[in-house]
């Protein structure tokens, strides 16, 4: 696998899976916690641009935010349950519904007002992040 300039920057997701044996009755599963849960990301290169991917469905774009600042990203936003449930009629319930927040440490620092988002009617979230070559201070002395 190559080396990736963001190799151990973001934190793993934690689920836990009980392997159930065939033919066992379905148990009920206890709600996810509560606070502030997290989506998944994509991060890929492609030409002069890093681009962070998100499938956030069931969400609007009026319910997220975006914020960039020299070398951290952080997307915020809601995930609204349509209709609420008592917790005892669930068997299963693995869906993260409410606040989350990723925030992803960029491999070098960007320009904030260059950074540009889409949100497609498939509700994906594709942030274009232009990478910008730093120009190095050479000190020239006389011959």
């Amino acid at each position: 696998m190559a080396s990736s300039p963001f190799h151990g920057i973001f934190s793993a997701f934690q689920t836990a899976q009980s392997a159930e044996p065939e033919g066992a009755p379905a148990q009920k599963k206890s709600t996810p916690p509560k606070g502030v849960g997290q989506i998944a990301v994509d991060i890929y290169e492609i030409d002069d641009y890093i681009i962070i991917r998100a499938p956030i469905a069931g969400v609007r774009l009026s319910d997220l935010d975006i914020e960039v600042d020299d070398r951290t990203l952080t997307i915020r936003g809601m995930r609204r349950q349509g209709e609420e449930l008592p917790e005892d009629r669930y068997y299963l319930q693995e869906c993260f519904w409410g606040e989350f927040k990723r925030t992803v440490t960029l491999p070098m620092a960007v320009d904030p007002r260059k950074v540009k988002a889409t949100f497609s009617k498939d509700c994906i979230l594709k942030i274009l992040i232009p990478k910008e070559e730093k120009i190095k201070i050479v000190r020239i002395s006389e011959v």
